[in-house]
């Protein structure tokens, strides 16, 4: 059985086993359908149910208990060992505040104990995206946004949230984002955060929105941690899926235009202040963009809320105006702070250290106090800078953020001769796939610089990177060929080689479908579907740019790796790394049967010894006494 636990090395760069060897940690996000429940099914283009937030079940996700043996045979085999393995909170606690689904955790625990014999090793995320399913995305439960007085029903006509169930088909592509600026979000996160800073009057059950929003994510996991503390293969945690500010750190709230951590506004964008207004019943003159040939431009106006709905229950009002942030009063709405989200105390908001790293340290000292050593892993507000994070405080925490090509991702068009650059805000015009090719690994060396020299020199895995398959109007499905989406997928794992990093396909959805891709926001990012899964018998049916995606990398290094390239076209593999002549184990490379159908030739330095261990798709690799030299380059060619 695999020695699962993982470590850092004493510089901080690299993962490694017990047995002191380097890990290239290669897997897969499972999955992207555990964004919602399966009963009632919560499919983000149902609408039936969705209110009925407390009477629900994530049992079945990923994929039913019963066919977890052949789900994980499949990723083995395709050489993803490991999962990082999506719950919600709301999975944990949907019925109310202190009320978990043991039900769900006894089969959690159940299906991560067939995982574990399949040798997978498992990252829990404890996921969301902008905030919850009812603001357009999925993971707090519907009772936090009650909590402060919201009406669910009401999110949509008060624009305080955009999702796919009032908004129906068809759904506007990767429009969901754009809640980061919507009110609903931007609240909920604003007093997840920072309540007692920025709404101090505003309490739950006596307890600020921040002391009670946070004690309950972090007992929810704890006790996710608890259930699955016995399990050797749940190596670590991640902390908080793509963490947002809400309205901290915004500057001037009188801004009519979005604002938020979303670079581009899209569809309807209200400015704070008119989120604010349209909550409480104030019909507004909105901005509306839309997607051009030249970017992303005003199209135009909308009057939005004419109806003057209100997005609170009875007893309840706008939290911001209930804090003193603006007034309606003598029917003439104004902003009494314009700058309350942005200064405090007479000193500019720094959302990074002053919310969210603690925020991190309380999770990580709750997480650790059922499992002491497990690894941690973190990430940062998307396409901004991270927390600092001090070495001596680093011990087992890696960095986990992510990264996309954006202009594919949001396009769902994939051209290798051209891309635009939009990471760090340079949005430049890259033309050339050898230019296209080096934007992608000058964007993940960034990631990479800021989290070593930024979070005391950690490990860095890329937690989520993928490609939408529906590109070119589904052409895929269609002709069968998806030569574009392995194009892309080849070019982004080369530049993850490149920089010799680990990474996490974004994702692996059983319930996938041509029609409706993973069921959430109009999104088709599955490596596998049930439409392409014709043949039982065949371990490849069902996947998609497999191509790309099975492919030799190290396992484990008895060493330090120097350089890794893969050349998909001619199936030519180089790997160099220097030996660590104290450690008593092999180099173990992934060898896939798909690119190496009967056999492969290995060359490598004098000294060095290759047993392929067929069964496996492993070349072990060991070094023999007249071994002399500082590096070993070996290369696989097929026969």
């Amino acid at each position: 059985m695999t020695a699962y636990p993982l470590h850092m090395h004493t510089d901080g760069l690299w993962f490694k086993d017990a047995q002191g060897r380097t890990l290239l940690l290669r897997g897969v996000n499972l999955g992207g359908d555990s964004k919602f429940p399966v009963m009632p099914d919560g499919s983000t283009y149902r609408a039936e149910g969705f209110y009925d937030h407390q009477q629900v079940s994530f049992i079945g996700r990923p994929f039913p208990l019963e066919e977890a043996h052949s789900h994980f045979a499949r990723l083995k085999a395709w050489g993803l060992q490991v999962v990082r393995f999506i719950v919600t909170w709301e999975a944990l606690e949907h019925a109310g505040a202190g009320l978990y689904d043991d039900d769900y955790l006894n089969y959690l625990h159940a299906l991560l104990e067939v995982a574990h014999q399949y040798n997978l090793r498992v990252i829990i995320d404890p996921h969301q995206d902008v905030w919850s399913r009812w603001t357009g995305g999925d993971g707090a439960p519907g009772w936090t946004l009650e909590a402060v007085g919201m009406d669910l029903t009401q999110l949509h006509v008060t624009g305080a949230a955009i999702t796919h169930q009032e908004h129906g088909d068809p759904f506007p592509r990767m429009i969901w984002p754009t809640n980061f600026y919507k009110y609903a979000a931007a609240t909920m996160f604003t007093l997840f955060w920072a309540s007692e800073d920025f709404a101090p009057r505003t309490l739950i059950e006596g307890e600020s929105a921040q002391s009670f929003l946070q004690r309950h994510y972090l007992t929810a996991f704890r006790r996710l941690a608890e259930t699955l503390a016995d399990l050797p293969n749940v190596i670590g945690y991640d902390t908080f899926n793509e963490p947002i500010r809400g309205y901290i750190e915004l500057r001037d709230l009188t801004r009519d235009e979005p604002f938020g951590d979303v670079p581009l506004g899209l569809g309807v964008a209200p400015s704070a202040f008119q989120g604010m207004l349209m909550a409480s019943g104030h019909p507004q003159r909105v901005r509306r963009y839309e997607v051009r040939p030249w970017g992303i431009q005003l199209a135009g106006w909308v009057i939005q809320n004419e109806g003057e709905a209100r997005l609170w229950r009875d007893g309840y009002e706008c939290v911001w105006k209930a804090n003193g942030v603006w007034t309606d009063e003598g029917n003439n709405p104004r902003v009494l702070r314009p700058e309350h989200f942005g200064v405090l105390d007479h000193t500019i908001v720094d959302f990074e250290t002053r919310y969210l790293k603690p925020f991190f340290q309380r999770y990580i000292d709750t997480i650790r106090q059922i499992k002491p050593k497990t690894m941690i892993f973190i990430e940062g507000v998307p396409n901004t800078e991270h927390p600092t994070w001090d070495a001596a405080d680093s011990e087992n925490i890696a960095y986990a953020g992510h990264w996309y090509d954006n202009l594919t991702l949001f396009l769902k068009y994939f051209n290798k001769q051209i891309n635009i650059d939009l990471a760090l805000d340079r949005f430049q015009l890259v033309i050339g796939a050898g230019n296209v090719q080096a934007m992608y690994v000058r964007q993940l060396s960034e990631r990479k610089a800021a989290a070593h020299e930024r979070m005391g020199g950690i490990p860095v895995i890329i937690g989520e990177f993928g490609v939408p398959f529906d590109m070119n109007d589904k052409r895929a499905y269609k002709t069968g060929d998806f030569t574009p989406q392995i194009n892309a997928l080849d070019m982004y794992y080369s530049a993850m080689e490149e920089h010799l990093l680990s990474c996490l396909l974004w994702n692996y959805t059983a319930s996938n479908t041509n029609a409706r891709g993973d069921g959430w926001n109009g999104e088709d990012l599955s490596i596998y579907s049930r439409d392409q899964h014709t043949n039982p018998e065949d371990i490849y049916s069902g996947g998609r740019g497999l191509a790309a995606i099975i492919r030799p990398y190290p396992i484990a290094t008895a060493g330090e790796p120097q350089f890794l390239h893969f050349e998909r076209k001619t199936r030519v593999f180089t790997y160099t790394y220097r030996p660590d002549r104290t450690l008593d184990a092999p180099t173990v490379i992934f060898v896939p049967k798909l690119h190496y159908p009967q056999s492969y030739t290995v060359e490598g330095n004098v000294g060095v010894s290759f047993a392929p261990i067929t069964a496996e798709q492993e070349l072990h690799i060991t070094l023999q006494p007249e071994f002399d030299g500082d590096t070993v380059t070996i290369t696989i060619t097929p026969n």
